[in-house]
């Protein structure tokens, strides 16, 4: 198992606790993008926590820099999840796990908003998917950043804070300084609640995209005008599914890659931080006072067929 370590808040919180989980069997991914000053500093935190949880750590450079027409965002997206589906690879690891929480999924949901997104971009990011023939995970979607980094801090645990986070240039920094306070002043439970809609969204895209491989059967590919004559009326954008070509078994194949993966943190007990985990290979309770209990693990290759990573 491997995990993308940033040295922020939500990727140390996510260390932590797979280090609890797969003792001696984890593998931690830096990706250096080079785009700021600091990018060195954050490695060297990286290594020295790795060093201490005796977790090896694979720092991974990247050229990020955006090509004509490409935002930034896209470029430094791009060229991490290539870096890290390959580092992951060459570890021989079965899947890498990422740091993404509530109020990432929120940001995603409110960015597609604004776009006048379908229900693709309204599904928001899925907790299951694969890319570049990795499967990666997000475990921590149910929680929210400030939960993370109290936890981190009750534990007396270190991270780093990336400068770049507060350049509200960029669209998702200025929702997350502006526009969250806010919501959260009205809707003080908006993280649930907007999760449960994105959560709809891709049920529903999940639905239309099964709808769509049955039609894409019946037609064929390319499509007989006879066989697509006698399908029955639908609204427009769901008659054109069948004509996207495999495009419906992608959507089909993403719909299918979802989970139910969460991770819940308890209040710390006097003396103690203590962090909960349900996993489908087993329970742990991690007490960072020095107790560690997880019963007998199953094979990945059982846990992987469940499609679940749940910590709670």
């Amino acid at each position: 198992m491997a995990v993308a370590y940033s040295g922020g808040a939500d990727s140390s919180a996510l260390m932590r606790a797979a280090a609890q989980m797969w003792p001696g069997h984890l593998q931690a991914i830096h990706i250096h993008h080079g785009l700021q000053a600091a990018a060195d500093g954050f490695a060297q935190e990286c290594q020295q926590v790795c060093d201490a949880l005796a977790v090896p750590l694979t720092v991974v450079r990247v050229n990020a820099q955006a090509r004509p027409g490409q935002s930034p965002e896209d470029a430094a997206r791009t060229a991490r999840y290539q870096a890290l589906a390959r580092a992951a690879f060459e570890a021989q690891c079965q899947a890498v796990l990422l740091g993404q929480h509530a109020d990432d999924q929120v940001e995603t949901l409110l960015l597609a908003l604004g776009r006048g997104a379908g229900l693709p971009g309204l599904a928001a990011m899925p907790e299951r998917f694969e890319r570049h023939g990795m499967v990666f995970m997000r475990p921590l979607l149910a929680l929210g950043a400030q939960e993370l980094r109290q936890w981190l801090l009750a534990g007396g645990h270190s991270f780093v804070d990336d400068p770049s986070n507060g350049d509200e240039r960029f669209a998702r920094n200025k929702l997350r300084a502006r526009l969250l306070p806010a919501l959260a002043e009205v809707m003080p439970h908006f993280r649930q609640t907007l999760a449960r809609s994105a959560r709809h969204a891709a049920q529903a895209q999940d639905l239309l995209s099964e709808v769509a491989a049955a039609d894409l059967l019946q037609v064929g590919s390319p499509p007989v005008i006879q066989a697509l004559q006698a399908l029955s009326p639908r609204p427009p954008g769901q008659c054109a599914a069948p004509l996207a070509g495999r495009q419906p078994w992608r959507a089909a194949q993403r719909g299918a890659a979802r989970s139910a993966a969460s991770i819940k943190l308890p209040p710390a007990k006097p003396g103690a931080t203590t962090l909960s985990c349900v996993w489908p290979m087993g329970r742990c309770n991690a007490v960072w006072s020095g107790c560690c209990v997880l019963s007998q693990p199953r094979p990945w290759c059982e846990w992987h067929r469940l499609g679940q990573l749940a910590m709670g």
